[in-house]
């Protein structure tokens, strides 16, 4: 039985820290592996890392798989963008490696079928393609992956921005592909969880939430702000 068929029904949950904020004090590999048991503590059934060493940090605090990735540079493909990130992400003991499978380019040059398949002439990871599109997924599972997730829909000139999860993209995937399809992106309540299920994901990703109290934090403050705002001008 593949890893795959135990994430079935499952919430994976995102550990890390905010990509664009370098001060985030939960940025230490140390912190992330204790939120990870934690939430594996709470029934999360993987974990999605960033970095070689968060990877291993977390892959030594759970006993559930440890999906990896690796954030790097500033091109638009910037999640696994080379397949020696892919590799190195692997070798830190991702069971599963995400790697931006959208049609743009990427650094190395390679193509994303290209990086599948140095990926599995190293390592025995399974590939997890985040896409924004539907023919993304389709051409990513052609390309050789085993698995689609919608992560980057809303991040990409292909996809429309959006304040919440693309349950559309789920459910187009879910006919489209014969892979697992991950639900990932701006899940942020039980709610928005169920429906993902509903239109066919195998598992729903949740991370910011969950795992981080900066963003949390902002979110809450920026409410109550807005809030006194309004209080105030009824006076």
């Amino acid at each position: 039985m593949s890893v795959l068929d135990d994430l079935a029904g499952g919430l994976v949950v995102s550990c890390q820290p905010l990509p664009h904020d370098p001060d985030d004090p939960m940025r230490d590999p140390y912190v992330q592996a204790r939120v990870a048991a934690a939430v594996v503590r709470g029934g999360a059934v993987a974990i999605r890392a960033n970095g070689p060493a968060d990877v291993r940090a977390v892959r030594a605090a759970v006993d559930v798989p440890v999906i990896g990735l690796y954030k790097h540079g500033d091109a638009d493909v910037f999640i696994t963008p080379t397949a020696a990130h892919a590799v190195e992400v692997a070798l830190a003991g991702a069971r599963i490696v995400a790697v931006d499978a959208t049609d743009r380019p990427r650094p190395d040059g390679r193509t994303f079928a290209d990086t599948v398949r140095a990926l599995r002439g190293r390592t025995d990871a399974l590939v997890l393609a985040d896409v924004s599109t539907v023919a993304e997924g389709v051409a990513a599972v052609a390309a050789g992956a085993d698995a689609v997730a919608t992560t980057l829909s809303g991040y990409t000139a292909a996809s429309p921005p959006a304040d919440g999860p693309d349950l559309a993209l789920v459910a187009d995937l879910a006919a489209a592909v014969a892979v697992p399809v991950f639900a990932e992106g701006r899940y942020r309540d039980a709610a928005q969880v169920g429906l993902a299920f509903a239109a066919g994901a195998h598992a729903v990703v949740v991370g910011n939430a969950i795992t981080s109290p900066l963003w949390l934090t902002r979110r809450l403050v920026s409410a109550v702000r807005q809030g006194a705002g309004a209080n105030l001008g009824h006076r």
